[in-house]
């Protein structure tokens, strides 16, 4: 039997886990001490019935969404993923379960700020984030698999709309039809930002290639959305005008986002390569580039219109999360294409530091 929700602090005192079923969430708000220990005690209340809640409308959270057919799901998490996913759902197949962690990180971040007096809040799905950002304030989010450690980062300001991140790849537990390493989306919440990885991920693609291997998803996992559907299980050998050209389907998707204000940026990672559509501010350490791309070398930013840029990622990228942070769910991460099976870790975290104005 399912044990019921966990809450504790991390030892540096901090940081919230939370725990339930497969749900590990970590949660942590800055601001006065008051309102951070009224924050975290709103966060672990409204924690204990989310996995409840969604278990219990389940069936219908797997079915595809039809965007004329909206439906009113009882629960408030269920009916931020239906939200998030719909705006995806006039052109492809898509179910609720696209956008869960980034959605059940809205819900408790919801939780927490609300009434609260707070600087910086972040809850962090298994790499899958919602943020809170007052006026002024910033938080710094390292993007892990480049290749670099942390060293390449995203600065998310107040005023620039980013209030979730995701990452989706073929590589991670939950089943891709695409075959990125990782995609790393940032939008206006956590919800949207994970239903647009999976999007981005699915795009990204070499149908038929003899090199790639799928599988029916039910016979991966039985209870998958997902159905008959191929998924891949397996990425060979691709030479690099290959995935230039899977690298391409899935930026066309991950701009036509940014143009449709679906998104606010993404970071495409496949072999070894990267693609960046709607160029988030990256920094390599302390050094900052004015074009908004890294400057550790060899990421150059060479834009592509309408804003697009491609880089070179370094193959060596195993990488450990940092101290107390919860490995959750990682999402592949960038591949040596000389190596069929090299194997490697691409998510978001949040780093230590955090900036304000």
């Amino acid at each position: 039997m399912m044990a019921g929700a966990q809450a504790h602090r991390l030892p540096d005192g901090r940081r919230l886990h939370l725990n339930h079923g497969p749900i590990d969430l970590i949660v942590e708000a800055l601001g006065a001490p008051g309102e951070v220990e009224r924050a975290h005690r709103q966060a672990v209340a409204r924690f204990e019935t989310v996995l409840t809640e969604l278990v219990a409308e389940l069936p219908g959270l797997r079915r595809p969404t039809d965007v004329r057919a909206p439906r009113a799901f009882a629960g408030p998490t269920a009916r931020r993923m239906e939200a998030a996913v719909a705006s995806f759902a006039a052109k492809s197949f898509i179910t609720p379960m696209a956008a869960v962690a980034g959605a059940v990180a809205d819900e408790v971040l919801a939780a927490l700020t609300s009434g609260r007096v707070l600087d910086r809040a972040y809850v962090n799905n298994g790499g899958d984030s919602a943020l809170y950002l007052a006026g002024g304030q910033s938080l710094t989010l390292a993007i892990a698999g480049t290749g670099h450690g942390f060293s390449d980062r995203v600065i998310v300001e107040a005023g620039d709309g980013v209030r979730g991140v995701a990452t989706s790849g073929w590589r991670g537990r939950s089943h891709s039809l695409g075959i990125s390493d990782a995609v790393t989306v940032l939008a206006s919440t956590g919800a949207a930002a994970d239903a647009a990885a999976t999007m981005i991920g699915n795009a990204v693609d070499l149908p038929g290639h003899p090199a790639i291997t799928r599988q029916p998803a039910r016979l991966l996992a039985p209870d998958s959305d997902l159905g008959e559907r191929l998924v891949t299980t397996e990425v060979g050998l691709l030479t690099a005008a290959e995935m230039d050209e899977a690298l391409a389907r899935g930026l066309a998707v991950a701009q036509d986002f940014v143009a449709r204000g679906l998104i606010v940026a993404a970071v495409l990672y496949l072999g070894g390569e990267r693609v960046v559509s709607g160029l988030p501010l990256i920094v390599a350490g302390n050094k900052q580039a004015s074009c908004g791309c890294a400057i550790y070398p060899p990421l150059a930013c060479r834009p592509s219109p309408p804003q697009g840029g491609r880089s070179s990622a370094s193959p060596e990228c195993i990488i450990s999360p940092l101290e107390g942070e919860m490995a959750g769910r990682p999402e592949g991460g960038a591949k040596d294409r000389n190596v069929a099976r090299a194997r490697s870790d691409t998510r978001t975290t949040l780093t230590k530091e955090t900036h304000h104005a």
